[in-house]
């Protein structure tokens, strides 16, 4: 039997991130943080979790991860996004956001998974959070004071009690199902092509939205001149142009995206996944916290994802160290409330947000299509709706 004061299932950046900003707190108080992930940290060695795929930060999140003091290892990773360009195909709607017009040194950053987790990595004190790895959790139950875990590691079965458990481990947590978290789930009948690509002209600093008959379209720009796509489109015609080969592929980019970047000349590996909204019915009980995707998984359109979790990450763990400051427990059902409570408004806002935008530039019905180009055109000329629009993107409080 092994006991400790903090469990988090799920070694990703989020997970990463509330063991980073909880350390501190950790040393001072004589905590046992315990990380359970699928692979173990060590030199050169990336976890699954910081895959091909980049993240959009947003300005808000640029100012977390300054308080978590990993952002100077982070930013020469970074690709700022200086100018947002939203648009509908075949239509003259256009908004666009400045970053020197709003006042920060950008409006978001761009950067690969993998160098977000090596930065998270390099930065744990692995005196502080102990990583249980490569690990599985595979089944949880609550027992007084806590949860017991049923853990396998390399083949071998180990039981651990933890104060508070928080399950950070993605959308597919089957944690979750055990303890009988139900999840709204909202499929949107669309699959995510992820590749990274080369364009003659480059980026710019400019992140590209643009809403076409099949789906959002969204290319962010990244180090090296490269831009991050974000391809959605109907499940059954995502498919076939997945597999298209690459010549093929970049032609029928060109076709939906244009040619705002000139030519497009090369394609990355092709990733795509299926895309739904999920929300988690419940996210604290006592002595229990489910955070990140597990909660939350939104549509990858609008960036707001991993943006909104970091913002709950950080959140949580301000809960957690104040409450520590007045010597309550760690899994104190009315901490874990008062941490929810405080979120609720960002939480339904973003959701709603990123929703809203996804069906409204989903859909093709003439007067659905005539309403949102004059929404655009509106939010260009009207300069206090474009700068709340603004605000939400960078992840900032309206």
């Amino acid at each position: 039997m092994v006991s400790s004061d903090l469990t988090i299932v799920g070694g990703g950046m989020v997970g990463a991130c509330l063991a980073l900003a909880l350390q501190s707190c950790a040393r001072q108080a004589g905590w046992r943080i315990r990380l359970i992930e699928a692979q173990p940290p060590g030199v050169g060695q990336v976890q699954p979790s910081y895959d091909a795929r980049s993240t959009a930060l947003s300005h808000g999140s640029r100012l977390l991860l300054e308080r978590l003091g990993v952002w100077s290892q982070l930013a020469p990773n970074v690709e700022p996004i200086r100018q947002i360009h939203v648009s509908d195909r075949g239509h003259p709607g256009v908004t666009r956001l400045y970053a020197d017009k709003e006042r920060v040194p950008a409006l978001g950053y761009v950067v690969e998974n993998a160098r977000l987790g090596e930065v998270l990595l390099a930065a744990l004190d692995y005196q502080t959070v102990e990583w249980i790895a490569p690990a599985r959790a595979t089944s949880a139950r609550a027992i007084p004071g806590g949860y017991s875990l049923e853990i396998d590691v390399d083949g071998s079965s180990t039981v651990l009690e933890t104060d508070l458990l928080v399950l950070a481990d993605g959308g597919r947590s089957g944690l979750l199902d055990q303890l009988g978290v139900h999840r709204d789930v909202s499929p949107y009948g669309q699959t995510a092509i992820i590749a990274n690509i080369t364009t003659a002209l480059g980026h710019g600093s400019v992140a590209y939205e643009r809403f076409t008959e099949s789906g959002p379209l969204a290319l962010l720009p990244l180090a090296g001149q490269r831009s991050a796509l974000v391809w959605t489109l109907p499940e059954e015609q995502a498919e076939d142009i997945a597999a298209l080969p690459e010549s093929a592929f970049l032609a029928a980019l060109q076709r939906a995206f244009g040619f705002r970047m000139g030519a497009l000349t090369r394609a990355g590996s092709r990733a795509s996944y299926p895309l739904k909204l999920t929300e988690a019915q419940e996210q604290v009980r006592a002595h229990l916290v489910v955070l990140g995707n597990a909660a939350h998984s939104l549509h990858p359109i609008a960036g707001q994802g991993f943006n909104l979790s970091l913002r709950d990450t950080v959140a949580l763990a301000d809960k957690l160290i104040a409450a520590q400051g007045c010597r309550r427990p760690l899994g104190d059902l009315a901490v874990l409330q008062d941490y929810l409570d405080s979120q609720r408004a960002d939480q339904r806002m973003t959701v709603a947000f990123s929703d809203y935008l996804t069906r409204l530039f989903s859909n093709r019905q003439p007067m659905l299509t005539l309403g949102r180009n004059l929404g655009l055109l509106g939010l260009d000329l009207l300069p206090p709706a474009r700068r709340m629009f603004a605000r939400q993107a960078m992840g900032l409080k309206i």
